[in-house]
């Protein structure tokens, strides 16, 4: 095959809505659960998902085009290694994150060009209010979010563990804590650590049935509150994912004072986040850059720029320790104690 002209890459990025727009439909419409069996026909799964078959079709044929499904001989389409990332009950499931893109988020990006030309957050724009204020009006979109933060945040978790060392650590505050999937990981890759989950009261609660379901009440504290308010005390460590990316300076600045308050004089402050590197190679964090932008209204940030940013809070960014993955562990400590 011959390579791509500039024109050609060019087209193919421009459509690239269209792809994620067709996979959101085959997560929306849970084709991939339907196929988990064997394979069908179009006029099947159009009659297990009340869709017009004719268009099911061309819209499985599209995907399968890209090894998202396969059409064989006999017309009836088969799960894919692709596809599989769809089914609801896949180890790493992608579901929920098709499904999250593909609606709210989907709408936002729409506003780009509102979000460059103003600096504000899209999100808000489209739906009058910030995300955390609409996922707490919105019980199904939260549960949405918080698989697919299960989903997009698997890999990280185990590459973390694997890079940093736990060790002398005796409580692990995890704050923004979520459903609680990186706590029960690391609480049972080492069984020294006991816990303290962190997180606005309804999530909060979320978290609490998911620890005892996995065993692990006995070992840790959940507790509701709101870190623009307060922290708990009493942590050797206290751990951030993917949380300071979603505000602005001016709101990380009074999370990480509200640490640092909170924070005895030799407990770390462990980020897990995407650091910008320079130059022009590919780097998936400069896209999830503009994410921030569109949606929560965050931000990614330099290694100088997370710098700045503890200073400020009263930290010396003592290392950043990178992962296997897209995340590093940025690590804090109180001023004149590194």
């Amino acid at each position: 095959m011959e390579p791509l002209t500039p024109q050609e890459q060019m087209g193919r990025l421009l459509t690239g809505h269209w792809l994620g727009q067709a996979v959101y439909v085959a997560a929306k419409l849970k084709i991939a659960d339907l196929l988990k069996d064997g394979p069908r026909s179009a006029a099947e799964l159009a009659a297990a998902t009340a869709t017009h078959a004719a268009s099911l079709y061309r819209l499985l044929r599209a995907l399968a085009s890209l090894g998202i499904f396969v059409e064989q001989g006999d017309g009836r389409f088969a799960l894919t290694p692709l596809a599989e990332c769809l089914r609801a009950d896949a180890p790493g499931s992608q579901r929920s994150l098709a499904l999250m893109i593909g609606e709210e988020q989907y709408r936002a990006w729409g506003e780009l060009l509102y979000s460059v030309q103003t600096g504000k957050t899209a999100f808000d724009k489209v739906f009058g209010m910030p995300i955390f204020d609409y996922l707490s009006k919105h019980e199904e979109q939260a549960k949405t979010f918080d698989a697919a933060m299960v989903g997009v945040h698997g890999r990280e978790t185990a590459a973390m563990l694997d890079a940093y060392d736990f060790a002398g650590i005796g409580v692990l505050a995890d704050v923004g804590g979520g459903n609680g999937s990186l706590l029960t990981a690391a609480l049972t890759r080492h069984p020294q650590l006991r816990g303290i989950l962190y997180d606005l009261p309804g999530v909060a609660e979320r978290a609490k049935a998911n620890l005892r379901a996995a065993g692990l009440d006995g070992r840790c504290e959940v507790i509701g509150g709101s870190f623009f308010e307060s922290i708990p005390t009493g942590a050797d460590a206290y751990l951030m994912r993917h949380i300071i990316h979603d505000w602005d300076d001016e709101k990380s600045l009074t999370i990480l004072r509200n640490v640092h308050k909170a924070m005895g004089a030799g407990s770390r402050l462990l980020l897990i986040e995407g650091v910008v590197p320079p130059g022009n190679d590919p780097c998936f964090t400069k896209l999830l850059d503009l994410a921030m932008l569109v949606v929560p209204g965050g931000k990614e940030r330099t290694a100088d720029e997370y710098r700045q940013l503890y200073a400020a809070a009263g930290f010396d960014l003592a290392r950043i320790v990178p992962t296997k993955s897209e995340v590093s562990v940025i690590e804090g400590m109180k001023h004149g104690t590194t």
